[in-house]
This record gives structure tokens, C-alpha cells and sequence, in this order.
């Protein structure tokens, strides 16, 4: 069986070597995944790159945690899954449902375990999601981290419904599903980025306002002056960026802090926060249950997720690196078959 295995961490992700190991076999609570698609996020760059933080990894680990794949054979005691199931690996394979404690989000793919960048994969059966009929493997393979991440903030947490508005930063993979579940929804989408090229993007997947932050430094005030106030904030860039979403925020407002892409910059002041009554949630993917729901709502709706380019497995390197420069919108994927 061919895999990837982060060996040690390094910024040009030469660490990154390609494995042979022996195809594993299920337990007897468990499924064998052939692995057709996987795809990257920020998190595999800061696990295989010594110049970004991401605590929790364990070296050497097979890395990624979004995976899509059929299975091929389930232990004797499964029976939710069967031969020839696509379905999605799982972020935090011990997160079943409910509110996720610290022991189930103990284990994470491609970070204290390993995860999807391998031609075979084992979980337990109960951990997996079934995959919506209508999409490819390819988009299979962004469900796991990134939309979830979208989908637990804004409608788990958020109880998002029509006629609120998001804020979406930036056009990576979180902010586009968020992007893309807004208008699901029924809610007003805004969008930022330093590109107009991205923003036109976004525009035709239903952005009804867009900002370049790059012209328009203080683009916490523009948003507000345009929306008076958001209702939600996909807060994806931390530090950085939090004073302005602040600003952005209505009075109530949600902003749900999910990433920290941004330079951390200066210390952040609290006032908004108070005088707003805003709430700030932290946000760490979701629970297969909730996998459940978002896939019967991408079902229904028949969205597909944005898959901005589509790498070789032997080009796994230039994937990472391609995401490292930015220049995607929507997911990076890579191909394992």
C-alpha cells in the first residue's frame, strides 16, 4: 500500500515522503476505506511545517484528515456500514455526537493518528460519513474539516436562518462553505479578500457584497456601514483580523473564531464585545452526527462544494505548497487513484 507520512517538519515540506506499508485490515467495529480523493487544509501545513503552530501532532503521521472513499470491507460486528459505501473520513473519529469533550477530540486524523493521504485507511464504522449521491469523490474529500467547521459555526452553534447576514474572510475553505451554506440558507453573504478576481468568484456563488481589505483596510467599518452590522462572522484569520470583524459585528452578533491565518499584530480591545453584547465562540470542527446532518442538507439542496484544483498523489508536495502561496479559492484536492 502507498502512503504519505509526515517524517519531520519542514517549510518547503520536503518532510513529506512518500511510504510503502502493509494494507490494513478492520477491527471487528470497524471499516477498510480504498481512498479515491483527499484534500488539504491550513491545519496539514502548520502539522509538516516547523514555521506555523499546531499543537497536538504526533511525528511521523500519515497527514490529512479529509478523505472520501468506498469501502471495502467491515469488521463482523458493523452493521451500519456495507461493501461499496462512499463515504468521508472523520476529523475526530471518537466524536459520535453530542458535545465533543476533551477525550473524543483526544484523536485527530492526520494529527495525533493517521490519516487519509494513503491508498487504505481503517476507522471505526460508527466514525465515517455516508457521502451525499451526487457528488465525486472530489468533493467528497472537502466535507470533513472545512465544511463541517462551516456548518457546526453557522448552523449548529449559530442557528442560522434566513435573512441574517454572514461575513465570510477571505475565499479559502471554510469561508467558502460558509459562503455557499449563507445562501442556502437564505442569509446575505459578504465576502473579503485581497483579490478582485476571488471576489468576482464570489460574487457568482452569491456574495451579495464584497470587500477588498487591501484597498479597504478598515474593512470592519465598511462592512457595517453597507450591512449595519453582520449578524455572523466566520472569523478564520485570529488576531490579525479580529478588531475589525468586531467592528463588522451588529449588536448581538456571533463571531465564531475558527482559524489564525493572520499576523497576530496588536492586542485586541474588548469594548465592541461589551457594548455590542456580541458573542465569541471558539469552533473545532464537529461531530459525526452533525457530518450527518450537513451531508442530508447538501443533499437536499444539491450544493456542491467549490474544488479549486485537483492534484496527482505523487505531486502532494506541490499541493501543500500551493495552498501555502494562497492562490486557491474553495479546496485543494489530491487524486489517490
Amino acid at each position: 500500500m502507498k502512503a504519505y507520512e509526515v517524517q519531520e517538519t519542514d517549510p518547503d515540506y520536503e518532510g513529506v515522503v512518500q511510504i510503502e506499508r502493509e494494507q490494513p485490515t478492520p477491527a471487528a467495529d470497524g471499516a477498510l476505506v480504498r481512498i479515491h480523493a483527499c484534500s488539504l487544509n491550513y491545519r496539514d501545513l502548520a502539522i509538516a511545517n516547523a514555521d506555523l503552530v499546531y499543537p497536538g501532532a504526533n511525528l511521523p503521521v500519515i497527514p490529512l484528515s479529509d478523505g472520501a472513499g468506498e469501502v471495502v470491507a467491515v469488521g463482523e460486528d458493523v452493521s451500519r456500514l456495507s461493501v461499496g459505501d462512499r463515504v468521508a473520513t472523520p476529523f475526530a473519529p471518537d466524536w459520535i455526537d453530542g458535545e465533543g469533550t476533551p477525550e473524543q477530540l483526544s484523536r485527530s486524523t492526520g494529527g495525533s493518528i493517521d490519516g487519509a493521504l494513503a491508498e487504505y485507511v481503517t476507522f471505526p464504522a460508527e466514525s465515517v460519513a455516508l457521502l451525499p449521491d451526487h457528488l465525486s469523490y472530489e468533493q467528497g474529500a472537502t466535507l470533513s474539516c472545512a465544511g463541517l467547521t462551516a456548518w457546526r459555526a453557522l448552523v449548529e452553534d449559530g442557528d442560522l436562518s434566513a435573512g441574517e447576514s454572514v461575513l465570510a474572510l477571505g475565499t479559502g475553505g471554510v469561508s467558502t462553505f460558509a459562503l455557499q451554506f449563507a445562501t442556502m440558507h437564505g442569509a446575505t453573504a459578504v465576502v473579503t479578500s485581497s483579490s478582485d478576481e476571488k471576489l468576482e468568484r464570489a460574487s457568482e456563488l452569491g456574495a451579495e457584497e464584497t470587500i477588498n481589505y487591501e484597498s479597504t483596510p478598515e474593512w470592519g467599518e465598511t462592512v457595517h456601514q453597507r450591512t449595519d452590522g453582520v449578524d455572523h462572522v466566520i472569523e478564520v484569520g485570529g488576531a490579525g483580523t479580529l478588531a475589525q470583524s468586531l467592528q463588522a459585528a451588529s449588536a448581538n452578533g456571533h463571531i465564531h473564531l475558527i482559524g489564525v491565518l493572520s499576523d497576530p499584530g496588536s492586542g485586541v480591545d474588548p469594548t465592541p464585545m461589551i457594548h455590542k453584547s456580541l458573542t465569541v465562540t471558539g469552533v473545532s470542527v464537529g461531530s459525526r452526527a452533525m457530518f450527518d446532518r450537513m451531508n442530508d442538507a447538501i443533499a437536499a439542496t444539491g450544493m456542491e462544494p467549490i474544488v479549486d484544483r485537483v492534484f496527482d498523489f505523487e505531486d502532494i508536495r506541490e499541493a501543500y505548497r500551493y495552498v501555502d502561496r494562497g492562490e486557491h479559492h474553495g479546496k485543494v484536492v489530491v487524486s489517490v487513484e
